[in-house]
């Protein structure tokens, strides 16, 4: 079944260049905005796969284009901008008398950004969104597909992009709603996004669904300090927590204070032993919350049940320029970095943690072609996330985005503008409609 034979229903018939304007599908304040593709970004498909069933350019004989919205080296066949004409359109009476629970098991499994193009249809498929039997369905489908969120301020306006790497296309996403505060993107889980800043001399962090324009600020820490923090989503009790630990520049007294949705509070933990921290990225695989370490060397690793920390003496490898913790699926841990020196020839690789010999092996090194285009200068910055056996490399000069798939062993570029802009905070994300807040 195509998009645009799904658009036609007993209630409003939209022919598909209606479906495929930019302009709002509802004026009314209680839906959210529409999500709009990213144009003149690198969405056009110039592949020679990009063209096929368009030879053809009669309107009545073209072809119907089909997408593949699982699995990253699925591609689309053609830009979603273009308008499609089925060569066999469906009967009005067929969506009529389909079963409610049927057709809302249907609409789950559409790619959520189109679903939003699809609201425009009546207001029957606008309403879908606060319907709690399509929510259930929803969250019983498995993920589209990972994306990258990208966050800046452009004259202190919030601004969104997220790239769908199964639909390898840009959408726009409106962040207005977010307070003047919310500058630093701590990150994204579970269809969740969070955020911190500082409210006149008070830190904070508040929690979003960019789908659903929803949002709240946590209550306040019971030590009002700058920290680092990352976001966890347990999917199956429908809650996150938030963990804050010392500042790798701040007070290493502190103690670790962790945020429970469920009990909407923060609770006061174990102080993270003395330690001199040689990066401010935390890595949280398997319930538990690593950091890397100069002295002593190695990890240091916070349960997440017991509310304690522990050394774990993982030397890094030699020559390591400097190291990226990333979160792998199930207990899976990476490192990545660069060897060598800043004045001589390096090269990036990729360690994954043993733990039982406790000790770093190195399972792939970026390919050169990869890492000369990536990072043209040998003092050049870059940052490295994670997801699900996907570790992301973006630069901050080059303005470039590489992807490197564990399982597949497969590195590829991200297709259009890896950043939209130049000071761009860039984090993995899944869209849900079904992850709440509260």
């Amino acid at each position: 079944m195509t998009t645009d034979a799904a658009a036609e229903s007993s209630e409003s018939r939209l022919s598909s260049s209606q479906l495929n304007k930019n302009k709002p599908f509802h004026n009314d304040e209680s839906c959210p905005k529409e999500v709009l593709p990213v144009r003149g970004c690198g969405s056009r498909n110039t592949s020679p796969s990009g063209r096929i069933g368009s030879r053809n350019t009669s309107p009545s004989r073209q072809k119907v284009v089909k997408t593949k919205p699982r699995g990253l080296d699925e591609e689309t066949v053609a830009t979603f901008g273009k308008a499609v004409h089925p060569d066999v359109q469906m009967e009005d009476n067929i969506w009529a008398m389909l079963p409610e629970d049927l057709f809302n098991e249907i609409l789950a499994r559409v790619p959520p950004f189109m679903i939003f193009r699809l609201r425009s249809v009546c207001k029957r498929w606008n309403s879908i969104l606060q319907d709690n039997s399509f929510l259930k369905f929803h969250s019983e489908v498995p993920s589209h597909g990972p994306c990258l969120l990208t966050f800046w301020k452009n004259s202190q306006t919030p601004q969104c992009s997220v790239f769908s790497l199964p639909l390898k296309t840009w959408y726009r996403i409106p962040f207005n709603f977010l307070p003047q505060w919310a500058f630093w993107l701590v990150g994204s889980s579970g269809g969740l996004v969070c955020f911190s800043g500082l409210d006149g001399l008070i830190f904070r962090a508040l929690v979003c669904n960019p789908l659903t324009q929803t949002w709240r600020t946590l209550p306040s820490m019971n030590y009002n300090q700058q920290r680092q923090l990352i976001m966890v989503v347990d999917r199956t009790d429908k809650s996150f927590k938030v963990i804050a630990t010392s500042d790798i520049y701040g007070d290493k007294s502190l103690p670790t204070e962790v945020y429970d949705s469920k009990i909407d509070k923060w609770t006061v933990h174990q102080i993270m032993p003395a330690v001199n921290l040689c990066s401010s990225k935390m890595a949280y695989c398997d319930s538990r919350l690593y950091l890397e370490t100069l002295s002593p060397l190695g990890l240091m690793m916070y349960r997440l049940d017991s509310g304690y920390w522990e050394h774990i003496p993982a030397k890094f490898p030699r020559s390591l320029l400097d190291g990226y913790l990333v979160a792998g699926t199930q207990k899976r841990l990476f490192l990545v970095g660069r060897i060598g020196l800043y004045s001589t020839l390096q090269s990036m690789r990729i360690w994954e943690l043993d733990h039982a010999k406790i000790m770093w092996v190195e399972i792939s090194r970026m390919p050169p072609k990869y890492f000369r285009a990536l990072l043209r200068l040998s003092a050049e910055r870059f940052e490295c996330f994670g997801q699900d056996n996907l570790i992301c490399f973006t630069s901050w000069n080059q303005g470039k985005g590489l992807i490197y798939d564990v399982e597949k062993k497969v590195w590829s570029w991200i297709a259009g503008c890896a950043l939209q802009s130049y000071n761009s905070q860039v984090c993995f994300y899944e869209p849900r409609f079904d992850a709440s807040v509260h």
